[in-house]
């Protein structure tokens, strides 16, 4: 029998503050003199008014279904995504730089918007299946694996940004049990790679050497146990860092060469590479505490930030709503991943705790990736801030990420065996 619970009002209710700001900016960012209604569909606001309405139907579809559905079919479609990304290399439209769309006339859409949702479901899916905390690491190389494909499908479109938030996915394995050592490696590895892009290898050798030897000094219990660690792990970091400087030349891009060359302070370009940024942080400062007004933003209004309604749509925020505006979006954010995560403990199967933490951690750093590099904190990766950037794939598949989990949450009492 089905016991259904209700949905969850609370992440609905988040949900359309959210996407009802974020088309009130849109059509801020986007608004000119040849505008007629606010239902005109040759303008951005107005398609992103017709994204909305369909998203609707889409929840409606999405809560119509069976719950069950989703895991019965989770590895159908994974599998359908893995192929959809696939065949952007033969039938791909590039854009910006990326092979990442399929177009259908004036239509197009990008599937990999689509795949974090289908990745979540096939991770729930193993993870639910295997019954383990994942401690195994026969099971740990299959959930990786998991993971990894769309991401490495992703990367060479090229489309890091996309393939950045599979990060996220650490959050629902280190809630299974992974051990928290696979963070303390990625977290040193990105901190070797961006210290050695300031100081160079050979000061960060040296700085390896030393906090090798300290560690050593100051743990006095199994010194020759403990020293073949350290020695290992200085050689494996000291070589990483030798590595970082072809890393950096042969497989980064120039533009994204450029951009971590002006966040880490190497260089000073206000008119090129980093012009987004900087006129960005202009809009931003410029709000003050609580903006100039709905409309009445001078660097959005002279379209100072190039395409300010999708990845930059942060800046219009700023400026017309300032600090206020920018912390109520900021805590709308934090309310609702952490609406998220409380939803997620307390389902009564794995499936669908494991792909609340998925959903949870791809909002959250996307929203965090996306805010930071519209300040200036990180390089700038073409991410989204999710309900907020203009763009139907990307509204879409955030909502299929989060309606697939609130369908879901419904029928926790239900049994999943």
């Amino acid at each position: 029998m089905n016991k259904s619970t209700g949905f969850d009002w609370v992440s609905i209710l988040l949900f359309l503050l959210l996407v009802i700001f974020g088309w009130v900016n849109i059509y801020s960012a986007s608004l000119n003199e040849s505008a007629q209604s606010f239902f005109d569909l040759s303008q951005i606001y107005g398609r992103q008014g017709l994204f909305i309405g369909l998203s609707v139907l889409l929840i409606i579809f999405i809560l119509s279904v069976e719950a069950k559905f989703y895991e019965r079919f989770s590895s159908v479609i994974y599998l359908i995504s893995l192929l959809s990304l696939l065949g952007l290399f033969v039938f791909g439209k590039t854009i910006s730089g990326a092979t990442s769309w399929y177009a259908f006339g004036g239509f197009s859409i990008q599937p990999s918007e689509f795949a974090k949702a289908a990745t979540a479901l096939a991770l729930a899916k193993y993870l639910s299946d295997i019954q383990t905390n994942i401690k195994s690491f026969k099971h740990q190389c299959g959930a990786f694996l998991i993971i990894m494909l769309p991401a490495l499908v992703i990367i060479p479109q090229p489309d890091p940004g996309s393939a950045l938030v599979y990060a996220a996915f650490f959050f629902p394995l280190y809630r299974e049990g992974l051990s928290g050592g696979y963070l303390l490696v990625g977290l040193s590895l990105v901190l070797l790679f961006v210290f050695t892009l300031i100081f160079g290898a050979i000061w960060v050798s040296v700085a390896v050497v030393i906090l090798a030897l300290l560690l050593l000094f100051f743990n006095r219990k199994n010194k020759r146990k403990h020293l073949w660690r350290y020695i290992i792990i200085s050689l494996t970091s000291i070589l990483f860092a030798f590595s970082v400087n072809y890393i950096f030349h042969n497989v980064f891009e120039q533009r994204h060469r450029d951009r971590f060359n002006i966040v880490l302070g190497k260089e000073v370009d206000t008119k090129g590479i980093g012009y987004n940024t900087n006129q960005s942080e202009i809009a931003i400062g410029s709000g003050g505490w609580t903006g100039k007004g709905w409309t009445q933003g001078t660097q959005t209004k002279g379209n100072f930030v190039p395409e300010q309604h999708t990845d930059y749509i942060f800046s219009t925020v700023g400026e017309e709503w300032g600090f206020a505006g920018s912390a109520m979006v900021i805590l709308l954010f934090i309310a609702l991943t952490t609406r998220l995560i409380f939803i997620a403990e307390r389902q009564k199967s794995q499936f669908s705790r494991v792909y609340g933490y998925s959903v949870a951690g791809i909002l959250f750093i996307h929203f965090l990736v996306n805010i930071g590099m519209v300040i200036g904190v990180f390089p700038t990766v073409g991410i989204p801030l999710p309900f907020f950037s203009y763009g139907g794939s990307g509204l879409w598949g955030f909502t299929i990420l989060l309606f697939i989990f609130i369908k879901l949450d419904s029928n926790r009492k239900a049994a999943y065996q």
